[in-house]
């Protein structure tokens, strides 16, 4: 059960609809798109990766890549489609890799 995405009142569709989201897979678009950009990017040119996706299906994946330490945000901004700074996100890569970080001190 994700009820960290419906308010504990909430009816059933809004549960069934907060049900079938693939917060997994979404939060993998976010982590592949800033793969490529290691100098990192703003919101709005990780959904112009996306565009067959809606507003909230993106940006709602940051703060819980934040808080699980996949990305950061270094202190830069840079301008967005609407003119007003936007922060930029990067990628922390020792936490997004799939292999095991076990045993790779040097």
């Amino acid at each position: 059960m994700i009820s960290h995405l419906y308010r504990s009142d909430a009816p059933i569709t809004s549960i069934e609809a907060a049900e079938s989201i693939d917060t997994t897979g979404l939060e993998a678009l976010v982590i592949g798109t800033l793969r490529g950009h290691p100098a990192g990017l703003i919101s709005d040119e990780i959904r112009a990766h996306h565009p067959g996706l809606s507003y909230s299906s993106i940006t709602s994946r940051y703060a819980a890549l934040y808080r699980k330490g996949v990305i950061h945000f270094p202190g830069q901004k840079r301008p967005g489609k609407s003119g007003r700074g936007q922060r930029v996100m990067v990628l922390v890569e020792s936490k997004s890799s799939n292999a095991p970080q076990e045993g790779n001190a040097a």
